[in-house]
C-alpha cells in the first residue's frame, strides 16, 4: 500500500457536494488545520471517486478493512491512531476522507499543492483499484444546488447562494402569496403586474429559475434583505462576510 506522510488537511464535515470541500487557494485563517503524520493513498475507479467526493454514502466493506487503522494524526506531539482515514484519487482528481469511526466520507479536505504534485507521481504507474459498491441516484434541490449552479464562484459566493437558498425554501414553505409576490417584485419590478395573475406556485417556480444561475450583487443585496430579523440566517451571513482567506 501507498502512503503519504506529513500531510495537511482542512476537514469539511458532512458535506455531500465537493463543490464545498474548499481547494487550498479558499482556505481560511480560520479554518482549523490539521496535520497527518500517515495516511494511506488509494488510486480508484472514477465511479469510486465521485461516490467519495459528491456523496455520504456507505463505502466499500472492502476499502474500509484496507485502511483501517493505517492513519495517524500528529496533534501536540502525540500520533494519535484513526480508524478509517485515506486519500483517494482517480488520477485527476484527489480528496482525503475521514470517517471518524463510522462507514460513509463524513470528513473531507483538499491537499496543497506540493502534496497533489507527490500523489500524481506516486499513482502514475498504479492501475485504479476496483470496489464493489452500490451509489444512490444523485438528487439536486433547492437545499442542495446542482454544481453547475455553483460552478465558477467563489467559497464565499457559494456559501452566501445557499444561504439564498435557504430563506427561498423557507418562503416555499410558508406558501404566503402576498410574501412572495413582494420579494420576486424587489427580484424584477418590471414584473409587477403580470404576477397579480400567477398562484404561489408560478411565482416561486419563476423566481427559483431565474436566480439559480451565478452570483451578483443584485442576489448579495436580495439575500441580505430577505434574511433580515432572522438571527440564524444573520449569524451565517456575518460569519461569510467576516471571513479572510489565507
Amino acid at each position: 500500500m501507498l502512503y503519504l506522510h506529513d500531510v495537511w488537511v482542512n476537514w469539511f464535515e458532512g458535506e455531500e457536494n465537493g463543490y464545498n470541500v474548499c481547494h487550498f487557494h479558499e482556505w481560511r485563517k480560520e479554518d482549523v488545520i490539521e496535520l497527518l503524520d500517515q495516511v494511506p493513498l488509494l488510486k480508484v475507479e472514477k465511479g469510486m471517486f465521485d461516490c467519495l467526493e459528491n456523496s455520504l454514502d456507505e463505502l466499500p466493506e472492502q476499502l474500509l478493512n484496507e485502511v483501517y487503522q493505517k492513519a495517524y494524526l500528529r496533534k501536540n506531539h502525540e500520533r494519535i491512531q484513526l480508524d478509517y482515514c485515506f486519500i483517494a484519487t482517480d488520477g485527476i482528481r484527489i480528496i482525503a476522507v475521514d470517517t471518524i469511526g463510522y462507514s460513509v466520507p463524513i470528513r473531507k479536505s483538499r491537499l496543497i499543492p506540493r502534496q497533489e504534485h507527490l500523489v500524481y507521481d506516486m499513482v502514475e504507474c498504479h492501475e485504479p483499484k476496483v470496489y464493489s459498491f452500490y451509489q444512490d441516484k444523485k438528487e439536486y434541490h433547492i437545499l442542495s444546488p446542482n454544481p453547475l449552479h455553483m460552478s465558477g464562484l467563489t467559497r464565499k459566493e457559494r456559501q452566501l447562494k445557499q444561504l439564498f437558498f435557504m430563506a427561498l425554501d423557507q418562503l416555499q414553505t410558508a406558501q404566503n402569496l402576498s410574501e412572495i409576490r413582494y420579494w420576486y417584485t424587489e427580484w424584477a419590478p418590471h414584473e409587477y403586474r403580470h404576477l397579480q395573475h400567477l398562484s404561489f406556485e408560478e411565482i416561486w417556480m419563476k423566481f427559483y429559475q431565474e436566480v439559480q444561475l451565478g452570483w451578483t450583487e443584485k442576489h448579495e443585496i436580495l439575500c441580505e434583505r430577505l434574511i433580515k430579523g432572522q438571527p440564524f440566517f444573520e449569524k451565517l451571513w456575518d460569519i461569510e462576510n467576516e471571513s479572510k482567506v489565507n
